[in-house]
């Protein structure tokens, strides 16, 4: 009676993660479609609806070029950029929380965005394009992680915290770098402009800069998913998975490059945006349990509703812009502390 209690429980915990993630669905949607409408030049709702039907059908002759513009060209890549940046920086942040077993780990851990941080800024101090730069950043974030994970293989007795430890080396270089790159910058134009940069804005998204992370965001997705089952077993331990048949190399090897993809290519295009990564997925784990088949989309799913909900307040608040780094950290800092009071971490 109690393995048939014990399998019910389990199936009806299933059953009600699966309607928690539906529900989180249903309010990215809305969220999505409240982001259309607010700016600068706000949309009706039923223009918003009459622009998209006619987009859709390929009729656009009723709708206004000032309409169209603004949801095509400013609203379309800002709102698609924040979810798969919100989305790419909280699955990365809950696939490292599990592989180093600590709740206290974000994307950054491996050096990641100081290096995609350090390739921006020497593009924009070497004055390359906007494009040029975004790809620097981009392989350069990869270098840098490339970079600690080969100084991690050095460490014979335990790999995880040699991976911990080559990060915060390798993330301290390319900070130090960051900032001789601030020290001899043009105090007039380049300095502010790598200032601003890297507290991190979607104010400059286009739908080039869609297409350009979109793909390793993808692939970064996908490859998390396809092996969130063995997180759990990760997060008993590396000893507890290779006994249960789990190859603790490929999927520690798996994470760190789909992580590195994902934060690589946010930061290349946003800049640096704290604190989601390490936020979200512990609300994620307060909506659906600990079970990273579900911990995984859950952190998807709400990074992208708070980034969402970010921007619409970076770009509605004030007449100048605020950068999302500082929202971000605004809000995320007071949810950490409220959830280390209200749960605790031992």
């Amino acid at each position: 009676m109690k393995k048939g209690g014990r399998i019910l429980e389990k199936h009806s915990n299933i059953q009600r993660s699966k309607r928690k993630l539906i529900i989180l669905f249903i309010v990215l949607i809305i969220t999505i479609f409240i982001s259309f409408q607010l700016g600068r030049y706000p949309i009706s709702p039923k223009m918003l609806f009459r622009s998209l039907f006619a987009i859709i059908t390929n009729n656009t002759d009723t709708i206004p070029k000032e309409v169209l513009t603004v949801l095509l060209k400013i609203r379309v890549p800002r709102i698609l950029s924040a979810i798969l940046i919100g989305a790419a920086l909280s699955m990365s942040g809950s696939s490292y929380q599990a592989l180093f077993q600590n709740p206290m780990v974000s994307p950054d851990i491996l050096g990641a965005s100081q290096g995609a941080g350090f390739g921006a800024a020497l593009g924009l101090l070497w004055y390359f394009s906007y494009q040029t730069t975004a790809l620097m950043a981009f392989a350069i974030g990869l270098t840098a992680v490339f970079i600690a994970y080969m100084i991690s293989t050095k460490f014979k007795v335990d790999r995880i915290l040699g991976l911990v430890l080559s990060g915060m080396m390798v993330g301290s270089i390319f900070s130090s770098m960051i900032s001789f790159i601030k020290l001899v910058a043009d105090p007039d134009n380049t300095l502010p402009a790598i200032t601003y940069w890297l507290m991190g804005s979607l104010a400059s998204i286009r739908n080039a800069d869609v297409k350009l992370v979109f793909i390793p965001i993808l692939i970064g997705i996908v490859l998390t998913l396809s092996i969130r089952w063995k997180m759990n077993l990760l997060t008993m331990g590396e000893d507890e998975a290779r006994s249960m048949g789990v190859n603790t190399k490929m999927t520690r090897i798996i994470i760190v490059f789909a992580s590195t993809l994902m934060t690589a290519a946010c930061v290349s295009v946003s800049g640096m945006i704290g604190w989601v990564g390490l936020v979200i997925p512990h609300f994620a784990r307060m909506v659906v349990g600990n079970d990273y088949r579900y911990v995984l989309p859950a952190s998807g799913l709400i990074g992208a509703i708070f980034l969402l909900i970010v921007d619409n307040l970076a770009r509605n608040l004030t007449t100048a812009e605020i950068p999302l780094g500082i929202l971000t950290s605004f809000v995320g800092a007071p949810l950490f502390i409220y959830l280390i009071l209200k749960r605790g971490y031992d």
